[in-house]
């Protein structure tokens, strides 16, 4: 609630994720960048503080790339700005039928059911195709970035590793960095930092922006 009670704040699901309703499957980080964008012209909203998780700061970094004028700050959580596709081939359907990963599946049938149409497999392969590709972001690119900056990871992120951080932070002019001591990749939730990354958050957007 401490979110709420300070700011008007949007919960969107991506294309593909979720609830969201789409005749195609197929869905990429740019796309959804677009789709971000498309969804802020449709409400008025001129400009907007954009929290990003995993996949969702990867979106937040492209639409500070290429929209900077609709960004007013960005906080990325588990995303280290850099493509790695070490580990995208373990989340094709096949390797998850074949190493018995049921929870994951179940999972994906459950959370992304309206949005898949109960294609799971379909989800899991647009996914794993994303995570290969993107973000594809180049060095100048990130450098372009003109808006405050709040980079979090959790300590023991395998996915937002220290060196591509520390290259993250060197790259955006600016930018703060929190590392969350004892935590992964989920550091804002439950089992892990979530009140040391609630009351950063909102101290950054305290002091880096007069929209509300």
């Amino acid at each position: 609630m401490d979110f709420q009670n300070r700011y008007t704040c949007y919960f969107p699901d991506f294309r593909g994720h979720g609830r969201t309703r789409c005749e195609s499957l197929e869905w990429s980080t740019p796309r959804l960048a677009d789709d971000i964008r498309a969804l802020m012209d449709c409400m008025n909203i001129e400009k907007a503080h954009l929290i990003g998780y995993s996949m969702g700061a990867n979106v937040g970094l492209y639409l500070a790339v290429n929209d900077p004028a609709r960004v007013a700050t960005l906080t990325t959580i588990g995303t280290g700005g850099f493509c790695d596709p070490a580990g995208a081939d373990e989340y094709e359907p096949e390797r998850l039928v074949e190493q018995g990963k049921q929870d994951i599946i179940r999972q994906m049938m459950e959370r992304h059911q309206e949005a898949h149409q109960g294609n799971w497999q379909e989800f899991m392969r647009q996914s794993a195709a994303d995570w290969r590709r993107y973000p594809d972001l180049s060095e100048a690119q990130l450098s372009s970035i003109g808006c405050p900056v709040l980079i979090i990871a959790g300590e023991h992120d395998t996915y937002a590793v220290a060196d591509k951080i520390i290259q993250l932070v060197s790259l955006i002019k600016g930018s703060q960095c929190l590392i969350v001591p004892g935590a992964g990749h989920r550091p804002h939730m439950g089992r892990e930092q979530p009140v040391l990354v609630n009351d950063t958050i909102l101290e950054f957007l305290a002091k880096n922006s007069n929209l509300k």
